[in-house]
């Protein structure tokens, strides 16, 4: 004779009506140093296509790609971020992949 195992009913997990928001992602725009850009040409670059960016700022960049190797010269929506990063490589800056923030 074979027992039949009794088994419990399955319940199915109760729905919520909370809505859980999750954040999109930053990407970082870095611009890396190298022997073909002069520091006008860098400068000028990021103050044409990076939105807001000020002569200032655009110089004090251009000195970090220089002195450090690299500068993350924006952070925001990969959408954007892409476009940017598109801009300057045309531009025949050398950039780093996108990365995440």
């Amino acid at each position: 004779m074979i027992q039949q195992a009794t088994l419990a009913p399955i319940q199915a997990p109760e729905k919520t009506k909370e809505t859980v928001r999750t954040e999109y992602p930053n990407y970082k725009v870095i611009v890396l140093n190298d022997d073909v850009n002069t520091f006008d040409h860098v400068a000028n670059c990021l103050m044409q296509y990076i939105p807001g960016m000020s002569s200032d700022r655009a110089w004090r960049l251009t000195e970090q790609v220089h002195y450090e190797g690299q500068a993350i010269v924006w952070v925001g929506p990969q959408e954007a971020a892409e476009l940017y990063h598109q801009q300057l490589r045309r531009e025949g800056l050398t950039m780093a992949p996108l990365e995440k923030a």
